[in-house]
């Protein structure tokens, strides 16, 4: 697990725009810990999950690893520290041991089963016809929602990554699967730094610290309790959140 530190980092999509996605963000991410980002939609928070792969450069600031400012590591050697479960994963048209295996390619049948029990895949694809052999189809067209995001969790704990990103990770599924999908997570994020995006904050309850995001700025930081006590932006979302579910 790594010590991350987002030291004063402020970030523009363009020059033109007047508006900074991120404006002097600060954030201390201690190994091992478990960050939620909460805020209304564009306030920032898939900006620096963007930032940590590498797919931009702060305008300011900088962003370092154990250390190491990241611009002044291959691209390469950063990402292969990092596993990431988007949204909408991409499936391939191959088979189950292909999908797993693009998380690392040098991995083995055993290690890819290791990693599909803990994502719990094996359970959906051993009712397939030719089990881990089956073509998923193209994207995955055979494969729920909840299959897929399952699929992404095990390449990523094939990868086993020092820092785990999920970015709503479990938003687009029913309740059922989100539990799967859940415990899936669970199992993966122990002994690693993750770092969260959650639109769902039933997933973020057992989060270390919960970072509050408005117009790129931190506006709180804490736990649930803490922050419900604030009555402030995280308790108006929370409070809306609980009464949809």
């Amino acid at each position: 697990a790594l010590p991350i530190f987002f030291d004063n980092v402020s970030f523009k999509y363009s020059v033109a725009n007047e508006n900074a996605a991120l404006l002097n963000f600060s954030l201390n991410v201690q190994p091992g810990q478990k960050i939620a980002l909460v805020g209304p939609s564009g306030c920032g928070k898939t900006t620096i999950l963007q930032l940590l792969l590498r797919f931009y450069d702060p305008t300011e600031g900088s962003i370092t690893f154990d250390g190491v400012d990241l611009r002044d590591l291959s691209i390469h050697d950063l990402r292969r520290c990092i596993g990431s479960v988007p949204q909408e994963p991409v499936i391939f048209t191959g088979n189950a041991y292909d999908n797993i295996r693009y998380g690392r390619p040098n991995a083995t049948d055993d290690e890819i089963h290791a990693a599909a029990d803990i994502a719990l895949v094996t359970e959906f694809i051993e009712k397939l016809p030719q089990g881990f052999k089956t073509p998923l189809g193209e994207k995955g067209i055979s494969l729920s929602g909840g299959q897929k995001q399952r699929i992404a969790i095990a390449r990523a704990i094939l990868r086993n990554p020092a820092l785990l990103l999920l970015d709503e990770a479990t938003s687009a599924l029913d309740t059922q699967s989100e539990r799967l999908v859940q415990r899936a997570l669970n199992r993966v994020m122990v002994g690693r730094t993750t770092i969260m995006i959650a639109h769902r904050l039933s997933t973020i309850l057992k989060a270390d610290l919960i970072v509050v995001i408005d117009q790129g700025r931190i506006v709180s930081m804490g736990q649930h309790e803490d922050l419900m006590k604030e009555q402030g932006l995280y308790s108006r979302l929370a409070t809306l959140q609980f009464a949809n579910d």
